[in-house]
């Protein structure tokens, strides 16, 4: 294949950035992603359904590492964005995928100081309570995986996670066949009907309804590349509902580098472990980056895996504020560092390759997902 050096280059920077004439509002640029479409399927053996759901993720390769990774060639790229899609019933099925180019751009990734732990000295998260507040934009679009994960709804009937919530690496994990997932409303107190009995002082009691997933879609990158360097990079995966959820939901959009992000801070809230039933909101600032990870100190604990990493920004065509689903939070990973562990929260990054795949996933209409 002619060119195919200079191809993998706009593989992995492709994009048109309009730079914002405004001094004080941060602009969503202006992405001109890739398009992928399937190629052919293959009908899969039923996985087995034995691994265990780990919601912490450990990986070999660090900061660093992941900085001097050479650039995949154009065949591994298809590989990696090549997917499985897991059906209700059981089947499986893997779809090889084709990329075609519409154009190329910079980077633009920015080295800084590392993060240290998974809870940084003073806890700086927010239990979200109440119903004004956990059934309202932003936070309604968060959800709770039968799995034990967070997801973010990102379209009628779709939640995206992280992949490591659905499957290993090796295996689909025990309750990936029926997983469901799980939406916040308040009690129902029957016998109270027109009785004043909400006290200011006292949060209105929730609890989960849930609807099950009809299928899943998990790119190969992550089945094939768990065990090693690049396996962090493809730790997302998205959820088609049996029905719509009927809530607002939050769009997906390509990460900007991290210098344009608002006050350099992520945004993402999450059914952390440690406060059980409880939507727990945090902000943090960016610490250094990769092209496909954010590397950031926001306080978080497992259970929070696969929440939507988001912000806000002022997007220039609808003359409006717009928060975006711009990564997904992976969780805390153990990285092995000259042989003495040192721990990160890390996010992965919506690539302009990313968010053409997912948004095929949603649409189906490649036409509908030209621009990030």
């Amino acid at each position: 294949m002619a060119g195919v050096p200079t191809l993998i280059l706009f593989l992995c920077t492709v994009k048109d950035v309009l730079p914002s004439n405004s001094r004080w509002k941060p602009t969503w640029p202006s992405y001109k992603v890739p398009v992928i479409l399937p190629q052919s399927t293959l009908n899969l053996d039923k996985p087995q359904f034995d691994a265990e759901t780990k919601l912490e993720v450990v990986s070999s390769c660090g900061l660093e590492c992941h900085k001097r990774s050479p650039l995949p060639t154009y065949e591994e790229v298809k590989d990696y964005l090549s997917y499985e899609t897991l059906y209700a019933n059981g089947s499986l099925v893997e779809t090889e995928v084709g990329i075609y180019i519409i154009g190329r751009g910079g980077d633009g990734s920015q080295s800084r100081s590392r993060t240290k732990r998974q809870i940084y000295g003073y806890d700086s998260r927010f239990s979200i309570f109440g119903k004004d507040f956990l059934l309202n934009y932003p936070f309604s679009t968060s959800v709770k995986l039968s799995t034990g994960c967070t997801g973010t709804l990102v379209a009628e009937k779709h939640v995206l996670t992280a992949a490591h919530c659905i499957h290993d690496g090796k295996s689909y994990v025990k309750g990936a066949q029926k997983l469901r997932v799980g939406f916040l409303k308040p009690k129902v107190k029957h016998g109270n009907k027109g009785a004043n009995i909400t006290s200011s002082t006292m949060p209105e009691k929730m609890k989960f309804q849930w609807i099950r997933v009809k299928r899943t879609h998990v790119p190969k990158g992550w089945i094939k590349g768990n065990a090693n360097d690049i396996g962090m990079d493809y730790d997302y995966a998205l959820l088609e509902l049996k029905k719509p959820h009927k809530r607002k939901f939050m769009k997906i959009g390509v990460s900007p580098p991290a210098r344009q992000l608002p006050g350099g801070r992520i945004h993402f809230s999450g059914y952390d472990n440690d406060r059980p039933g409880n939507l727990v909101y945090r902000f943090c600032d960016v610490k250094d980056e990769t092209f496909d990870l954010l590397y950031q100190q926001c306080d978080a604990q497992p259970g929070a895996s696969g929440s939507g990493v988001y912000v806000r920004m002022w997007k220039r065509q609808h003359q409006k504020w717009e928060r975006k689903i711009i990564g997904i939070f992976s969780g805390h990973q153990w990285v092995d560092m000259n042989g003495a562990p040192q721990d990160f929260n890390v996010a992965v990054r919506i690539t302009p390759l990313k968010y053409a795949q997912i948004c095929y996933w949603i649409k189906g209409n490649y036409l509908d997902c030209r621009d990030g």
